[in-house]
């Protein structure tokens, strides 16, 4: 029975997948169809078109995808004019056998010689969201929100920017699981990363085993928030792990989220993770209280929230 779950935001494609998905298309195709959704929504300023930008400005751009069934991958990270990353990344994966990741000007080529559309994806709205995060208001609703961390982080970029020379113009992840007829999974993520991030950092969303991993055999996880921890601990191999030794796809992910609770780590934010086996079973995860993933399967009419285990 076909299954599409998604991160906070993620829900947005779910309907589009589904629709796939009852109709005999493959895993890939319904996690890239909601995903590309998700990178179009401009009010969405963690991922695609409306994301936020580095600390010059610039909107880079990260995205992955992977079959369960084959365990291929394709990735792409640091992309600046190409609106959907996650089809630039399936076609690494379905035509660049070679390869597993590209980045920034090779991906943007790569997408050229493909055809795949270029266009705007920085707006005017992220911008403003951008400059006001640093301001003396911004910093204290960091704080509140997400952390001391999350306020040290914008304080280090602040003083980075004010080191730099600027142009004159001046967190966030979705990631969607699916399950189809056949049995096999597939996950797909995508993220503008963190806002302010110095130019060239990519984070867990475009690293295969950290924000990302699939085996039809065993399940899917996929992870957002601190990418930095999710690449140290190899968070989503780490809940593919926890399932093969007999956890539930809840406690998998909270078993990989608490391993990294114990890495240091200066500029800490919540982490989360999200996991789906071949037989539908899911489950999420989280070091924040009160996070939620979406869930619908072929037989609703339409998505539902559910819960993340706080760890």
């Amino acid at each position: 029975m076909p299954v599409l779950i998604a991160s906070e935001r993620g829900e947005i494609g779910l309907e589009a997948g589904m629709a796939l998905l009852r109709s005999g298309a493959s895993a890939m195709d319904a996690v890239e169809a909601a995903v590309r959704l998700a990178e179009l929504n401009e009010a969405d300023h963690h991922v695609g078109v409306g994301g936020l930008p580095n600390l010059l400005g610039e909107l880079e751009l990260d995205a992955s995808i992977m079959d369960g069934t084959t365990r291929r991958a394709g990735a792409v990270a640091a992309v600046r004019g190409f609106p959907n990353p996650i089809s630039i990344a399936r076609a690494v994966c379905e035509q660049l056998h070679q390869h597993v990741l590209l980045v920034a000007a090779g991906a943007e080529r790569f997408a050229d010689e493909l055809g795949i559309a270029r266009g705007p994806t920085l707006t005017e709205e992220a911008l403003s969201i951008w400059r006001e995060g640093l301001s003396d208001a911004g910093l204290a609703a960091a704080e509140t929100s997400h952390g001391p961390g999350e306020r040290a982080y914008r304080r280090w970029a602040f003083d980075r920017i004010s080191a730099m020379e600027l142009p004159d113009r001046p967190w966030g992840t979705v990631n969607v699981l699916a399950l189809d007829e056949g049995g096999n999974l597939a996950v797909g993520v995508s993220t503008s990363g963190y806002p302010w991030k110095y130019p060239g950092r990519v984070g867990d969303s475009a690293v295969i085993g950290a924000g990302n991993y699939c085996d039809s055999r065993i399940g899917a996880a996929a992870c957002t928030g601190r990418g930095e921890l999710a690449i140290r601990g190899t968070t989503a191999r780490r809940v593919l792990s926890a399932l093969e030794a007999g956890s539930d796809p809840e406690q998998a992910c909270a078993t990989a989220l608490a391993e990294t609770l114990e890495l240091e780590d200066e500029f800490r934010a919540p982490l989360h993770a999200l996991c789906l086996t071949s037989d539908g079973r899911h489950g999420g995860a989280s070091t924040r209280a009160g996070g939620t993933y979406s869930v619908l399967g072929a037989r609703d009419e339409c998505f539902h929230a559910c819960e993340r285990r706080k760890v």
